[in-house]
């Protein structure tokens, strides 16, 4: 037998032409190719694999840890506020489905938004629970969603009194934070947990001109991805705990659960490397930073044909304070669309940007950008504005309905797990209208699906994702061919 096909690499040789290329980065791992130097990426390049190590008694294990990593998620705990730190190596996908898990029996009902990430919905499915869907603040004009308002979770609560929790997305991918004190202190009141899903905010505890952090707001449970805006190692991410309503040694158990037995030393290494970094330099280092993407951020919102969301916008629906480490920017006033401005700025201009969607395109910044790579990123965007604006009419990617104000909300008619396992059939998309999803389908990044298993196919949901087909965009769903969505029925 030959195996001469077999020296091939496919991912590493991709990985390593991707290692090599010269594009700058505002997408996410926030060391930005190890731009951010720290301890541990110095100790990284030095020792390379010999840091991989496997659990012995003196580096402790992740499952029950009595030694160093207990003492370095305490100290991590002890940086954030909260009562209790978890290390996470399996990204915050799996951090959100832990605090669901630990805060959700079967049948028991929680209050999410519509905009959730997806581990949230696939939580469901692992759990049983029960969903009861918020609508967050649209902003048809952008074409997203943004933070939930307390008048939203209000008048949930008043018709779900026996939820168990809440699930809060703060901030957005886009950097709209919602009033989580308030949110928190009257779900507290009646007795409701409140889980945040802050993968995107792990640097906001550190600095007054950031939205307030989980743990400062006094959420029971919050997942932050410190790989996101931080440095850490891409999958490690962390769990915070303030003990009352869902208690550690339960949220121990659900971690326990589906984590892997085999964690790794270099994504817990990093962690721990990432909290001393904050800890010693998070405020000086946001106090430069800041400022810098706040001038980059007001020359590309000059830029004919350009939009940008910022601290100006604290107030809109949806928007009670603003992540200032990020820059969304509305394309579609150029004639082109979010997918079409990424691939743009990829190809041609040598910026790798985080995600693109319908109208909109992100840029997430990190420590590791100063004054060099801001304006890089801002002089491209000078180009694509100088290149299209004025070429094409503006580009209105869907009209927005007056229900959904161009965001598809379908109706939840069968529970996502009872869908799951339904028996089912798979169709094409287009000739889906009217029917029950059997799975989630969206676009990646940023995950959030346009439907779910148990909701009914809408046309909206039709357009959109047909939309996202022909614009190129990264899907997900289950089948081989993205044009077959699974069904329910036999």
């Amino acid at each position: 037998m030959h195996y001469t096909h077999q020296k091939r690499t496919p991912l590493l040789t991709a990985l390593e032409k991707a290692a090599d290329s010269t594009n700058l980065r505002f997408d996410v791992p926030g060391h930005k190719k190890g731009a951010l130097p720290t301890r541990f990426s110095e100790s990284l390049a030095q020792r390379g694999l010999a840091l991989d190590q496997n659990s012995m008694p003196e580096l402790d294990l992740l499952d029950h840890p009595r030694g160093v990593i207990r003492d370095a998620e305490s100290l991590l705990a002890n940086l954030y506020g909260a009562d209790e730190g978890f290390f996470l190596v399996n990204g915050s996908t799996f951090g959100v489905q832990a605090m669901i898990m630990a805060a959700c029996p079967p049948g028991a009902k929680i209050l999410l938004p519509r905009n959730v990430h997806k581990s949230a919905i696939n939580a469901l499915i692992l759990t049983g629970a029960v969903p009861v869907f918020l609508a967050p603040e649209t902003d048809a004009r952008w074409g997203i969603s943004h933070g939930l308002t307390l008048e939203t979770v209000k008048e949930a609560v008043s018709e779900h009194p026996d939820a168990a929790a809440l699930l809060v997305v703060n901030p957005t991918y886009y950097g709209a934070a919602s009033d989580l004190a308030a949110i928190v202190a009257y779900c507290h009141r009646r007795q409701i947990a409140v889980l945040v899903d802050e993968a995107h905010g792990a640097h906001l505890h550190f600095h007054d001109d950031l939205p307030k952090s989980a743990m400062q707001c006094g959420a029971d449970l919050c997942t932050m991805s410190l790989h996101k805006t931080c440095g850490s190692l891409t999958q490690s991410s962390a769990l915070l705990v303030n003990e009352g309503l869902v208690d550690h040694q339960t949220v121990r158990g659900a971690i326990n659960l589906t984590q892997t037995t085999s964690a790794s030393y270099l994504l817990m290494a990093s962690l721990d490397a990432t909290r001393a970094l904050l800890a010693t330099e998070g405020r000086e280092r946001l106090s430069v930073l800041l400022p810098r993407v706040a001038a980059a951020r007001a020359r590309i919102a000059a830029l004919p044909g350009l939009e940008v969301l910022s601290s100006a916008d604290v107030g809109r629906p949806g928007i009670f304070a603003y992540d200032g480490t990020k820059i969304a920017v509305k394309v579609n006033g150029l004639g082109i669309s979010g997918y079409e401005a990424y691939r743009h700025m990829r190809e041609r201009l040598g910026i790798q940007l985080e995600l693109a969607e319908p109208h909109t395109v992100l840029a997430v910044c990190s420590f590791a950008d100063d004054e060099r790579t801001l304006a890089a990123l801002a002089d491209a965007f000078a180009s694509l504005s100088r290149e299209f604006h004025g070429t094409r009419p503006p580009l209105e990617a869907w009209t927005p309905d007056a229900e959904g104000g161009g965001i598809p909300r379908p109706r939840l008619v069968v529970p996502p797990r009872e869908a799951f396992y339904a028996p089912s059939r798979v169709v094409p998309v287009a000739e889906a209208l009217g029917e029950i999803s059997g799975e989630s389908l969206m676009a990646y990044p940023p995950g959030i699906p346009l439907v779910i298993p148990g909701e009914r196919i809408t046309r909206e949901v039709i357009r959109q994702y047909e939309f996202i087909l022909e614009s190129k965009g990264m899907i997900i769903n289950e089948q081989d061919n993205p044009r077959l969505v699974r069904i329910l029925g036999a």
